[in-house]
């Protein structure tokens, strides 16, 4: 009987550490972690970055209009182009309905990631979809304001891959959070968070 009594408590004990890591990993997945920590709002912190262009880039560019924020890497294999090309098809889908959106991509990886590379990467999946890069403090400033986590992962023969939150992040126009979109979230879903977000936001 104590046995079974203990079994539970440590089963319990297992789900709650797996589902809090869950959180963690997907960091904003369903909008409710972030919000927790954020008292509902997940504009983060002030940052001063550059575009794919070389541009300077700050925090203005999430106001104004509602965004969707994306972080990865161009050395992702499977969950970053599959995101990007999903978001643009879904801006796409919008048409005039999603004019006033903006999206952006946020490089985690930007030892490798400079200007020149994302603007080649991004503009071969999108041209509504701004790259954002930066030096590697700024980007963990930027990121950890933002509630997202990454981190440098090791691979064989001395290179690395990265991982890191696998949601795209959905500001109002003045910065306030307002939900996300999960990796592989059903597409009528997505599109219509974004509906509502252009609508709404």
């Amino acid at each position: 009987m104590m046995r079974t009594i203990l079994a539970g408590i440590l089963l319990l004990m297992a789900t709650g550490f797996g589902w809090m890591g869950y959180n963690w990993v997907q960091g904003p997945g369903g909008g409710k972690w972030i919000q927790e920590i954020s008292g509902g709002k997940a504009f983060g912190a002030p940052f001063v970055l550059v575009d794919q262009k070389g541009a300077e880039i700050t925090e203005a560019a999430f106001r104004g209009q509602p965004s969707a924020v994306f972080f990865g890497f161009t050395h992702c294999p499977e969950v970053c182009p599959t995101t990007l090309f999903e978001l643009d098809g879904l801006l796409k889908q919008m048409g005039d309905e999603g004019k006033n959106l903006r999206a952006y991509f946020v490089s985690v990886d930007p030892e490798r990631d400079t200007p020149e590379v994302m603007n080649s990467y991004v503009s071969n999946v999108s041209d509504r979809i701004t790259g954002i890069t930066g030096s590697p403090d700024k980007i963990a400033a930027m990121a950890k304001s933002f509630g997202i986590y990454f981190k440098k992962v090791p691979t064989e023969g001395g290179d690395y891959t990265m991982d890191h939150t696998a949601s795209v992040l959905l500001l109002k126009s003045n910065g306030d959070f307002f939900g996300t979109i999960a990796y592989e979230e059903n597409p009528e879903t997505a599109l219509a968070k974004l509906k509502r977000l252009a609508k709404e936001g």
